[in-house]
């Protein structure tokens, strides 16, 4: 089968096309034929050398796949050979057939076609597992989203406002302003032009926010702790603004605040097969409803997975950019 291999450690240009024998799934996987797969900030992490697949895992880059079942452990699984679905998956999404786990693994949501799909998994998983189960969002509270233009973030913005929350956003232009508004966000804050945190006590009327979803991290950290409301949580996702931070350890006794974070690729399948459940209970309904959707920014071929890269890297997608196999 053709794949995308990660040649060395490098810039966009060491993802190259390969051939590669094709996976043969084990007890309790499937087999699926790739029709499109997501390109998400973790895969960029793995192609420069920081961010290793899980003991046992492919080192094919790809996290999330859309495609059409084609064997398996079949007696075990409520899939059927030529079923279409998508799934969330440790690497090998960026090729032309991958193994899943049959837990991790969902029906392709009604009306949604396989490229929107191939946006669902990865993302979804991550910002239910974060900022429901990790953060605990809870009836009447607001969140605050950082990249809130980015796949996770359009994500996170739609699911909590459709769900009944106030959903604060920040992103990095006023074009991407506009774009976290038109999906729910109460406020869309340009941080390169704005102070988040003065915006956040007026917008909220001093109230504040009860959890933030940071992908950011570093010195946001002490400025997240001055936008929570007593008894807030902040969910750390990534480090994109570096992994040390300092903030004022007195706040958090005094107004009893959470840091916490996650990392969802080397998590057991038990794990999440329960988020799965939960996605298919409370999340594919919304999506079959019309009330979400994946924001796709850009498809292009498997062999162009270089250039998806550079363009996650030079921060111009608002959603989803999406290899086409």
């Amino acid at each position: 089968m053709r794949a995308i291999e990660i040649v060395e450690p490098g810039g966009p240009e060491v993802l190259q096309i390969t051939e590669r024998p094709m996976p043969v799934a084990g007890p309790g996987e499937l087999l699926i034929k790739v029709h499109a797969a997501g390109i998400n900030r973790p895969d960029v992490f793995q192609r420069q050398g920081n961010y290793a697949p899980p003991p046992g895992a492919t080192d094919i880059p790809g996290l999330e796949i859309a495609g059409e079942v084609v064997s398996g452990d079949l007696a075990n699984s409520p899939f059927k050979e030529g079923d279409q679905i998508c799934a969330l998956v440790a690497g090998g999404g960026y090729a032309e057939y991958c193994v899943a786990p049959i837990e991790q693994c969902l029906p392709i949501p009604k009306g949604l076609s396989m490229i929107q799909a191939a946006g669902l998994p990865e993302t979804y998983f991550t910002v239910w597992s974060n900022v429901f189960d990790r953060g605990a969002l809870a009836e009447g509270e607001r969140l605050l989203v950082h990249g809130g233009a980015s796949g996770i973030g359009t994500t996170a913005i739609q699911i909590a406002t459709a769900l009944g929350h106030e959903v604060y956003a920040t992103v990095g232009s006023d074009e991407r302003v506009a774009a976290v508004e038109n999906l729910g966000a109460v406020k869309g804050i340009n941080y390169k032009t704005q102070d988040f945190v003065e915006e956040i006590k007026t917008a909220t009327d001093g109230k504040r926010v009860n959890v933030i979803l940071d992908m950011v991290a570093g010195d946001y950290i002490a400025r997240d702790v001055k936008c929570l409301a007593d008894d807030g949580r902040i969910v750390i996702i990534a480090t994109l603004g570096g992994s040390r931070a300092s903030f004022n350890s007195n706040e958090l006794m005094r107004r009893r605040l959470t840091i916490t974070g996650s990392t969802l690729r080397p998590r057991p399948v038990s794990f999440k097969a329960a988020i799965a459940k939960q996605l298919q209970e409370r999340v594919w309904p919304l999506l079959e409803a019309g009330k979400i959707e994946p924001i796709i920014h850009a498809t292009m071929p498997l062999a162009d997975a270089s250039a998806g890269h550079a363009m996650m890297e030079a921060g111009e997608q608002i959603g989803k950019i999406i290899l086409v196999v």
